[in-house]
């Protein structure tokens, strides 16, 4: 997900947010500007996640969705 984060206090408020999420095993940071959020999980559903950080950080879009196959 691409989350429109101005400062570090918002790249901290949007972790806290995916964290709480039910199902999330994994949240990170990537991208050059630290802000694309990468989860991973179990039955996580990606439209609640969205705007519920729409709601409580900002501008948010999904980028892509993988089933992540366990090996």
């Amino acid at each position: 997900m691409k989350v429109h984060m101005n400062c570090q206090k918002c790249r901290t408020k949007a972790l806290k947010v995916v964290a709480a999420a039910s199902g999330v095993n994994y949240v990170g940071l990537e991208g050059e500007e630290k802000d694309k959020l990468v989860v991973i999980g179990d039955e996580v559903d990606p439209v609640k996640l969205t705007n519920s950080l729409r709601k409580k950080v900002g501008h948010t879009d999904i980028i892509s969705l993988a089933e992540v196959k366990a090996s």
